[in-house]
């Protein structure tokens, strides 16, 4: 009966305990910590201010470049030409010229280790709907807007200081897990520390992310600099079987960004711990059922549940099961009822679904009867606990 339905919150006494974790005190203008392997923000400053993003955002180039491989728009052995307007650009190239013929998998080269702005515009080019830098970066406007990029907005496809050329620092980390989960064939290119290039550019050979000979994880992503973003770095390690990604942006010297990025990804790994919660075959609550076999229906996570909490252990983390119930008969095994709310003080709201751990057909026509004989009486008499 929809009239009956309502919002149901059932707390929870599940086994987790947890303090706080001592914020990261960050001097970025802007960052963003997510444990990607589940999927835990575990720090956002400013995340969703779109801000210039310098070379950071030749990410998004490297992105589709990579789906016109995997598509077959392009091979990483053919050789792309070389424009007066792609060789026009300053900064950070590849020194490339018209009488150039490059391969693919040197520009990708170029632009992942040398941050070649050149080597963007070719790839550009390349792949523009229109043959043209201004075309490609509408489509990767477009594009990242499909991925669920809400705050950014390309002028070019290399970062140059333009107008309207934003990201956010939410987006970048979107960006760079997607590049990891959907390129897996391709990211350890980002751990390349050197590419010489037809010897041309003896003083841009060598990647500028400073953590990758740290020894602490460290494979990726993409730094970035320019006078009106500061310096950044889009960053990713992975140490055991937890990988984190991280976004800064703002800081005020090459020095400060390698001890800022450094730092965060030590206290990401030694300040938090995954914690199996629930696993896939034993409910964690029950749902009411309306006009079913059976009154109830255990909720169980799709599978076993692993979240990641502040690594000291003190006070309860409040859990709840919400669900828009009595839920109507009949109800599948895996049919998605409602959501488990964990909040662990001093990190962001986690949110699973959870789903029906068997099946409850419609009751028979005596359950049927029943149900209904019961409203109609309260309807008649009245809740008599509502009255007292």
């Amino acid at each position: 009966m929809l009239s009956s339905l309502r919002s149901t919150v059932l707390t929870l006494g599940l086994a987790l305990f947890a303090l706080p974790a001592h914020a990261f005190d960050t001097t970025a203008r802007a960052a963003y910590v997510i444990d990607q392997t589940t999927g835990t923000v575990l720090l956002s400053k400013e995340a969703d201010q779109p801000l210039p993003p310098a070379s950071m955002s030749k990410l998004m180039t490297l992105y589709v470049a990579f789906e016109a491989l995997r598509d077959g728009r392009l091979t990483l052995g053919e050789t792309l030409p070389v424009s007066e307007h792609a060789m026009s650009y300053g900064g950070s190239t590849m020194f490339l010229n018209t009488q150039d013929r490059v391969s693919v998998e040197d520009l990708l080269r170029g632009i992942i280790v040398l941050s070649g702005n050149d080597a963007c515009v070719v790839i550009a080019e390349a792949l523009s709907p229109d043959g043209t830098e201004a075309g490609f970066a509408r489509y990767m406007t477009q594009r990242a807007k499909q991925m669920g990029m809400e705050n950014s907005n390309f002028a070019n496809s290399n970062g140059w200081p333009a107008a309207g050329h934003m990201m956010s620092v939410h987006d970048l980390a979107v960006l760079a897990n997607r590049l990891i989960s959907d390129f897996p064939e391709y990211y350890p290119l980002f751990a390349e520390e050197e590419f010489e290039f037809d010897g041309r550019a003896p003083s841009n050979k060598r990647n500028r992310n400073p953590l990758l000979k740290l020894g602490i994880g460290a494979d990726g992503l993409k730094t970035g600099h320019t006078q009106e973003a500061g310096y950044g770095l889009v960053g990713s390690a992975k140490q055991g079987d937890r990988r984190v990604v991280f976004v800064l942006t703002g800081l005020d010297s090459t020095a400060r960004r390698a001890e800022e990025a450094e730092a965060v990804v030590n206290w990401s790994f030694r300040n938090f711990v995954e914690r199996t919660i629930a696993d896939a075959e034993t409910p964690i609550a029950e749902a009411q059922i309306w006009m079913g076999a059976e009154k109830t229906v255990g909720l169980v996570p799709e599978g076993d549940l692993t979240l990641l909490f502040p690594v000291l252990n003190d006070k309860d983390v409040k859990a709840e099961v919400v669900y828009e119930g009595p839920i109507n008969a009949p109800v599948e095994k895996g049919q998605k009822l409602a959501e488990l709310v964990i909040t662990p003080e001093g990190l962001p709201e986690i949110r699973r679904p959870l789903f029906a751990a068997k099946d409850v057909p419609v009751g028979g026509f005596v359950v049927r009867m029943k149900t209904v004989g019961g409203i109609v009486l309260e309807d008649v008499i009245g809740n008599p606990l509502e009255a007292m």
